[in-house]
């Protein structure tokens, strides 16, 4: 442990050459982190709302399964931050952030149309890092699915689908 609270390593990209989206969080949390899957917190509200977008029932799927779904619907994943400290899973607990290479990242994705930032902290990094580098890729700012963000899931997926037409 150092500092307030015990490195997190983030994962790697869930991406492929058919990414037309990217969704960025912060960092995985602690039920993410134990679980080695993105957004496996049950009250997180990512799968039931990626669900709705791709119209499939990712809630049935083995997660491997779900990811591939994902990843053929054209929606990739991965976070701002490839480390930090923190204690718990609060993104207002993350203490000496290590940003991801998203640059990098952006550059192997050919037909990336747009970059969603699932919630505020990751809006607020992404967009210090992209804006500017990025050409036509549309930056997105979407309500957190996190179960921290208490705004109802029927105003999750509203706003969701509202800025993200085309997916």
């Amino acid at each position: 442990m150092t500092g307030d609270g015990v490195r997190s390593i983030g994962f790697a990209p869930a991406v492929s050459d058919a990414t037309r989206l990217l969704v960025l969080g912060s960092l995985p949390g602690i039920a993410s982190l134990n679980a080695a899957q993105y957004y496996a917190h049950p009250r997180n509200s990512f799968w039931p709302i990626a669900a709705a977008l791709t119209r499939q029932p990712l809630h049935s799927l083995a997660y491997e399964e779900r990811l591939q779904a994902l990843l053929q619907s054209g929606i990739g994943l991965w976070d701002v931050l490839a480390s930090a400290e923190r204690s718990g899973s609060l993104d207002s607990a993350i203490r000496s952030p290590e940003a991801a290479d998203l640059l990098a990242l952006v550059r192997t994705l050919p037909r990336l149309e747009a970059i969603g930032f699932n919630g505020k902290a990751a809006a607020l990094t992404g967009r210090r890092i992209l804006e500017g580098h990025i050409g036509p890729v549309r930056l997105i700012d979407l309500p957190s699915t996190s179960p921290a963000y208490t705004l109802p899931f029927d105003a999750k997926l509203a706003l969701w689908r509202e800025r993200l037409p085309s997916f």
